[in-house]
């Protein structure tokens, strides 16, 4: 499913960015990841914490570092070079600030 993506990547001026983001929301629907896109890795856990907890923020990080590289292998490199640094979850909030206002 992945491939949609690669086939229609994202444009710099963000012209086809709703029909991108809702077939990436469709693909980590599939996949179980679509959170990431909607909430913030949160702080890590104490170190006293529950391997559940602690194991829960690693998902979190692992799945983050996943849907973040898919976007950006997503997206024209002209966008990329300048969001490489954030989670997948701030690429989407950047993305929504620039495009749907």
């Amino acid at each position: 499913m992945r491939s949609i993506l690669e086939k229609d990547k994202l444009k710099e001026n963000g012209t086809n960015f709703v029909d991108w983001f809702r077939n990436l929301r469709i693909i980590l629907k599939q996949e179980k990841k679509s959170y990431v896109l909607d909430e913030a890795i949160p702080e890590p856990p104490p170190a006293d914490a529950t391997n559940a907890v602690k194991n829960k923020h690693k998902k979190h990080m692992d799945d983050s570092n996943d849907i973040g590289c898919l976007m950006l292998a997503t997206m024209c490199p002209e966008l990329h070079k300048d969001l490489e640094h954030l989670e997948a979850y701030e690429m989407s909030v950047h993305f929504k600030q620039a495009f749907c206002n």
